[in-house]
């Protein structure tokens, strides 16, 4: 059975809902029968987008957009009373819009600003619009944060687009707790954690998707299914990354802690060896 609020004449909202996995989810939502509004900062993907939306719902479903920065806190409060005016009660909320501009400890503060607002910032922002009137009208909800393997594992290389990824993962299971525990909560989260998607952020000038990736229809597949089946962690394959291979990689990042092994010791020279017959056990 689908996650009840996942249901025909209901409600979605997708931040980020232009491109890649925010639009393939919209469009499942309205292959499910939901309304479905869509939020992105950049006008003409949006409109794109919105006009692909409408072709697909046809006369019997409410589509709609809305233009705004989810690193704006104040327009996210106006574009939630306005979508909820619009649609109705909202039901499903995704917050997905990201960015990758690439990053380095030492490197452009301002790539820093910008993934830290967005990545992070635009997830709870998001959450905090919405997140209490889905509370109060008390029919079923269900908010889904995008997160990253990268905020789990952390690899070398982008320590901003993880860090922005970790906190996801914290600020997300934070707000599970809370939901379970508050008293007449009919809403509940989950954490969407991708693995390899050929989408624009991930492309990085290939017209081909490679193909170790899934496409962003599969990946929402793949989300709808693990739903259904009451899934917090959303863990991701790809065709290359298996589910057994992410979670070896997960425990050993985990043993770094536990083992008080030098940090990142996956990508230590010293551990290679012993990283490599661990994943071969």
């Amino acid at each position: 059975m689908p996650h009840p609020a996942i249901a025909p004449n209901h409600n979605a909202v997708v931040m980020g809902g232009a491109a890649g996995i925010g639009l393939a989810a919209a469009r499942r939502f309205l292959a499910e029968g939901m309304n479905v509004a869509i939020v992105d900062r950049d006008m003409e993907p949006l409109a794109e987008a919105l006009d692909l939306l409408e072709k697909e719902a046809g006369s019997d479903l409410n589509v709609a957009a809305a233009a705004c920065d989810v690193t704006d806190r104040a327009g996210l409060a106006k574009t939630a009373a306005h979508l909820e005016r619009t649609l109705g009660p909202i039901h499903v909320l995704m917050n997905n819009a990201g960015i990758q501009p690439g990053s380095s400890i030492f490197g452009e503060e301002r790539n820093w600003d910008a993934v830290l607002s967005v990545n992070l910032g635009g997830v709870i922002n998001g959450t905090r619009a919405f997140g209490p009137a889905m509370l109060e009208h008390g029919e079923p909800g269900l908010i889904i944060n995008t997160g990253s393997k990268q905020g789990i594992t952390t690899p070398p290389g982008d320590p901003a687009y993880n860090v922005s990824k970790a906190g996801v993962k914290a600020f997300t299971e934070a707000l599970a707790h809370e939901l379970r525990e508050r008293e007449g909560s009919a809403v509940t989260a989950a954490l969407l954690i991708p693995g390899f998607v050929f989408t624009g952020l991930t492309a990085r000038g290939r017209a081909d998707k490679p193909d170790a990736a899934w496409t962003a229809e599969e990946t929402v597949d793949f989300m709808m299914a693990r739903l259904s089946d009451g899934d917090f962690y959303i863990l991701c394959p790809d065709n290359e990354v298996t589910r057994d291979i992410d979670e070896k990689r997960i425990q050993w990042a985990a043993e770094d802690v536990i083992r008080n092994r030098p940090p990142l010791s996956r990508w230590h020279k010293d551990w290679a060896d012993r990283f490599r017959a661990f994943m071969g056990a």
